[in-house]
């Protein structure tokens, strides 16, 4: 095996500062040729806000509901929870009465948080 000890580094600390010196040197050089080969166009239309092709009506800079961002994190939050149940479905053979009981807690706080939402009005377009 060959030893890569220069100056007293340690082969693992070397490799990873050649990896992002590398890195950093790759993306710098991507950037820059991306920087000089692409074309330049200057049009006051590209500033403007574009939605879907239709031109916008009014300012772009609107409020929103804040139920949209609500039902958005909601939704999130139940989504990523679910990807939870992945794991503990591949293994629950071996995870026994124990695994059972834990899923059933992290059931019972999900459907908890789905009713206290649900009361709280979380789900209704208003």
């Amino acid at each position: 095996m060959i030893s890569l000890d220069i100056f007293g580094i340690q082969n693992n600390a070397l490799l990873a500062v050649v990896a992002l010196l590398t890195g950093v040197a790759l993306v710098s050089l991507a950037m820059w040729l991306a920087g000089l080969i692409s074309p330049r166009s200057f049009n006051p239309q590209k500033g403007e806000a574009y939605e879907c092709g239709i031109p916008t009506r009014g300012s772009s800079m609107t409020r929103f509901n804040v139920g949209y961002y609500l039902y958005a994190i909601l939704f999130l939050i139940f989504d990523v929870e679910t990807v939870f149940l992945f794991p503990w479905a591949v293994k629950i053979k071996e995870l026994g009465a124990e695994g059972v009981i834990s899923i059933a807690v992290f059931f019972s706080i999900l459907v908890l948080g789905l009713v206290y939402a649900w009361k709280k009005g979380a789900l209704e377009w208003k």
